[in-house]
Formats: C-alpha cells, sequence, structure tokens
C-alpha cells in the first residue's frame, strides 16, 4: 500500500534541512566576565527566554578574564565564550581545539596607553625606559609591541610589568609605573577618576576585536545553536548601540562601576556580530606572530586551524 508513497517520502526526507534533522543540546554553558557582552545578553534574558521555548537551558559561569575563560572552553566546562583579541591566540598555543564564530566590529578607541595627568611622557617615544604596566599576553600587550616598534622601539626597551587591571590601578595611583596600558572600561574609569592622559589608543595599530568562540565539538555537533547564539548577539548589539543609556545601567549594575563610566565606554564601543572573513583572520594571524616573534608565545600558531567548519570554502 506504500509503494506509491516511496518516492514522495524520499523527497521530503532528503528536502529536510540539516538544521531540521539536526539535534539540539539539552543545555548551553556560557562562559562571561561582568563586563562584555555576554554579561549584557545574560541581564537581557533574551537568549534565555528564546532557548526556553525550544528546551534548552542556559547556564552561565563567570569567570575573571578571557585565559581563565578560554581553558574552561577547553576542559568542557562551558561551550561558549567572548574574548578580545589575545586569549584565543595563546589558548590555540596551548592547543585547545576552539572555533572562531564570529566577531565584532573593530573597536581601537577603547583600549590605550595613558599616563598621570602631569606626566613629562608625551609620545610612545618617551617610554623608553620607562616602567608600563599592563597585562600579560592581553590585547593591550599587543597595542604596546606595536606602538613601540612603530616608534622605532623594541619590547626590551621599555621594563613590562605584569599586574592584573586592579593592580595596575593601584600601581598608577601610587606612581609605582610610569605609564598603564589598559581597556574599557578601565580606560574609561581611570580617565574619569584619576584624569589619565591618553599618549595613544590603538587606532592606525591595531584593530582590537571581540571574538565570539565556541569548542569546536559543540559547533560541530550543534551548529544551529551555535548560529542562533551570534543572531542573538547581533539583535542584542543593535538593541544595545540604540539604547545606550539602558545598556549603560545593565552593565553598571553587572560590573558596580559608574553609569556615566559605562556611558563613556559605550560611546566608543560599537557592539556587533559579524561572520568571520579573511581580513580578519589575517589581523589575528598577525598578532598570533608579533606575540611568537617577542617570545610570548612558545610557538608558531596557524590562526585558520580554529575556522569553523560552516565558514570553510
Amino acid at each position: 500500500m506504500f509503494k506509491g508513497s516511496r518516492p514522495a517520502l524520499l523527497v521530503l526526507f532528503l528536502g529536510l534541512s540539516a538544521s531540521t534533522l539536526a539535534k539540539a543540546p539539552e543545555t548551553v554553558n556560557i562562559g562571561y566576565q561582568k563586563a562584555n557582552i555576554f554579561a549584557l545578553l545574560k541581564y537581557r534574558g533574551s537568549l534565555d527566554a528564546s532557548f526556553k521555548k525550544q528546551g534548552i537551558a542556559v547556564r552561565w559561569v563567570e569567570f575573571p578574564a578571557g585565559p581563565q575563560m578560554l581553558e574552561g572552553l577547553n576542559v568542557g566546562s562551558i561551550d561558549l565564550a567572548a574574548t578580545g583579541d589575545a586569549p584565543p591566540a595563546f589558548a590555540q598555543a596551548a592547543k585547545a581545539d576552539l572555533v572562531y564564530l564570529a566577531h565584532s566590529p573593530a573597536n581601537p578607541k577603547t583600549e590605550a596607553i595613558v599616563v598621570p595627568e602631569n606626566s613629562a611622557i608625551r609620545s610612545v617615544a618617551d617610554l623608553k625606559g620607562k616602567r608600563v604596566g599592563l597585562n600579560k599576553g592581553s590585547d593591550v600587550n599587543y597595542l604596546l609591541v606595536v606602538a613601540l616598534e612603530k616608534a622605532g622601539l623594541s619590547y626590551k626597551d621599555i621594563t613590562p610589568v605584569y599586574l592584573t587591571p586592579a593592580d595596575a590601578r593601584a600601581a598608577f595611583q601610587q606612581g609605582a609605573i610610569d605609564a598603564w596600558v589598559i581597556w574599557d572600561p578601565y580606560l574609561a574609569e581611570v580617565e574619569t577618576n584619576a584624569k589619565a592622559r591618553q599618549v595613544s589608543n590603538a587606532e592606525g595599530l591595531v584593530p582590537h576585536y571581540t571574538f565570539y568562540l565556541a569548542s569546536r565539538k559543540f559547533a560541530e555537533n550543534y551548529p544551529d545553536t551555535a548560529k542562533q547564539v551570534v543572531d542573538e548577539l547581533g539583535t542584542l548589539s543593535d538593541w544595545a548601540n540604540g539604547h545606550q543609556d539602558d545598556a549603560a545601567e545593565i552593565l553598571s549594575t553587572s560590573t558596580g562601576l559608574d553609569k556615566a563610566i559605562w556611558q563613556k565606554t559605550l560611546a566608543r564601543l560599537p557592539y556587533g556580530a559579524e561572520r568571520m572573513t579573511p581580513t580578519v583572520y589575517n589581523e589575528q594571524q598577525a598578532l598570533a606572530d608579533t606575540f611568537t616573534r617577542v617570545g610570548l608565545l612558545p610557538v608558531k600558531v596557524d590562526v585558520r586551524s580554529a575556522t569553523w567548519s560552516l565558514d570553510k570554502p
């Protein structure tokens, strides 16, 4: 009795998209920091609500910084993360099996080399022989290396003082370091409350992205879920860019920093979620190669080995 229906059933089956057939996870584990876009997504609740309708739970796991978050990604305690440029390169060097899902627009105005208001340092060249505070292996570490080289100096011409943002802020206030290389919202805070003066931001030096990352296992097993998160980040970005005051209120609650600090930060921070391109991979490869050249990365990293299969030609 089914003889005549077999071709139709076959066509119907073959016509089903991979997304229709793909299984969904019971839980999505997302790493976040109090100051990054995933914190905004968490507090807005839109992703949780969307996934709940599909029977998917969201588990939010807080981390103090990008490197620890990507270690969590590597060992499987989280599935997704958002970090700056540098942590993925260091994670790849440590053999983390991650993939790049998407990236934010470049935001070079959100990181800078700053000095006390009355400092005699007026240019990057003036940093020669000076003590410069920074977070080792971070995005600003890349900015510092490139800025020094453009000014005709090398990394060996300064004394790097490796400190967490909190410790560097105290050292900056006490005069224990001559300059500090830092990112927003810490940058906006020290400009506002300590009258720090920018010597240089990243404009014309490095692009500075936020990358949205996943464990390869998660991205390959649940591609539709990964794409949905990227789509949600895009929708959230459009909202945040158009409602900076509301976004500042949420992030102020998340971080404990004054709303005015976040308003200053968001004024120079374009949110967004764009799929990876050859240009962005080239820029990320330049970062990795620079860290290898100056000895901060022990091995050469092939950034494109972390390409998501959906992005491969």
